[in-house]
């Protein structure tokens, strides 16, 4: 048995594990991110739209104080922030079942793929959202 007096033994260095500072974010990492971020955000803001849709079947002045809500600026935000989400989320869904189906591992697809998802649920977004900007009459 070793003696509890004798020195420790020195240690060989070891490389630290590369963290942030060393690693360029590439654009699939930033979209798995967004993808965890917007899951979360989803979360939230489904107890949103149950809040809404549970105003909705209690009566006209109940939806109409939820709807208050929705109605400034900020609540304008909050809805265009969940209608992002929400598509994002689910075309980074459909990126990963590509590649669940073993289709689109190559660097170049990869990349395509995220930049796709991401461009696409802008583009989704805004078309939404500017057909109920028409819908209600302008801007």
């Amino acid at each position: 048995m070793a003696d509890a007096s004798s020195k420790p033994v020195a240690r060989p260095q070891r490389p630290l594990s590369p963290h942030l500072q060393i690693y360029t974010p590439l654009i699939n990492m930033v979209m798995s991110i967004l993808h965890r971020l917007t899951g979360a955000a989803l979360y939230f803001g489904t107890l949103l739209l149950a809040w809404w849709l549970i105003a909705a079947a209690t009566g006209p002045a109940y939806f109409d104080y939820v709807s208050s809500w929705f109605s400034p600026w900020y609540g304008q935000a909050v809805l265009i922030g969940y209608t992002w989400a929400l598509f994002h989320h689910m075309l980074g869904g459909v990126r990963h079942f590509i590649w669940d189906l073993g289709y689109g591992y190559d660097l170049r697809t990869v990349d395509q793929l995220s930049w796709g998802s991401g461009a696409l649920s802008l583009i989704i977004t805004g078309l939404i959202w500017l057909g109920v900007a028409f819908a209600r009459g302008g801007f």
